[in-house]
């Protein structure tokens, strides 16, 4: 899996994190994940065909005791397996990347 690891972070600071995500209401079913979404400005051509059927899309964040990790895969919020699931391409990247490291530059974060 291709990932964005932020790692060696306070406790403090991944507490904030998960605060602030949940305040965004990006909370996923499981405990400690998020789903960070992805604007439709970002769809690539085949996200955008298949929007109708497959959107949301986002990507995966995960929480731990001192780490954040964003997998660079876009999934569909309705369904598993479909050609427009796959990894992020670089605007996409670029795009959650820098959202991440906005959020911890806004929480006073050093990473």
């Amino acid at each position: 899996m291709r990932v964005y690891l932020v790692d060696d972070l306070q406790r403090e600071d991944v507490e904030k994190i998960q605060s602030a995500l949940a305040r965004k209401k990006w909370q996923a079913p499981i405990e400690g994940v998020f789903h960070l979404p992805l604007p439709q400005d970002f769809f690539d051509e085949e996200q955008q065909k298949h929007a109708d059927t497959c959107a949301p899309y986002y990507l995966s964040l995960e929480t731990g005791s001192t780490w954040i990790r964003l997998e660079l895969l876009v999934r569909s919020a309705s369904t598993l397996r479909c050609s427009c699931v796959k990894y992020a391409s670089e605007s996409q990247r670029e795009y959650c990347i820098n959202t991440l490291d906005s959020l911890l530059q806004n929480l006073d974060i050093p990473a």
